[in-house]
């Protein structure tokens, strides 16, 4: 069994899910471990939540990978517990995972974001670090903004709570002109980029590719039954 959990990481990614892999919500505490109990041999990580319930432990991704499973992580959360998880076998994929990998970023706030109910399939109601410096490197780069704005831009982006993070928020707090501001916003309309929509598409192809089947073999490592991993199954 194949299945990946994910939300508003997917709203905007150009993918197709394709029949026999199960798509799921966000995971919460304990959703690894319940995935891995129904047979679940491939399971790849995008969106969890962190805030309203309790995030994924890593004990339960270690349970999984002592197991056998083929365990991926991207784009939000994912890249977040791949880049923590890698030493013990979990796979990490796309810019983000490569980020938090090398050091690059670190704080769990560069992925996170509002969203809409599952009702309104996870909808980004704002927008997270990692999509704004990938927008930004890439104004940067083609040499349609300076160093200079690049700073105020980022300056006032971290200085924003997530939930209200949006391009418009960021344009009106940044220090800079109000011609520049005009400017960059238009710019920003037509080049943003979605760093979570592609990772978490790379993502997909990848749990799709995998084999359906758990790996053989311990791991080099010995997984440490404790009694506080195992009240998780008493508590879903």
């Amino acid at each position: 069994m194949r299945l990946i959990f994910a939300g508003p990481s997917l709203h905007g990614a150009d993918v197709r899910i394709r029949q026999g892999t199960q798509l799921r919500p966000p995971a919460a505490k304990g959703d690894i471990r319940l995935a891995v109990e129904e047979g679940a041999n491939v399971i790849g990580l995008v969106d969890g939540y962190f805030e309203t319930t309790a995030a994924v432990w890593h004990k339960e991704i270690l349970h999984a990978l002592s197991c056998g499973v083929r365990l991926f992580g991207a784009a939000s959360i994912g890249a977040l517990r791949a880049a923590e998880c890698a030493g013990f076998g979990m796979t990490g994929i796309g810019a983000i995972y490569e980020a938090y990998a090398a050091g690059l970023i670190e704080d769990d706030a560069e992925v996170a974001l509002l969203h809409a109910p599952r009702e309104l399939g996870y909808a980004p109601l704002s927008e997270p670090l990692v999509n704004i410096r990938a927008t930004l490197e890439r104004l940067l780069g083609g040499g349609l903004i300076d160093d200079r704005q690049l700073q105020a831009l980022l300056g006032a982006a971290s200085s924003i709570f997530y939930k209200e993070r949006t391009w418009r928020a960021i344009l009106a707090a940044a220090r800079l002109p109000a011609d520049e501001r005009v400017r960059i916003g238009e710019l920003v309309r037509r080049s943003r980029i979605d760093q979570k929509a592609i990772d978490a598409a790379a993502l997909v192809r990848a749990v799709e590719q995998a084999d359906d089947v758990r790996l053989a073999g311990a791991p080099a490592w010995e997984f440490s039954h404790t009694a506080y991993f195992g009240m998780l199954a008493t508590q879903r």
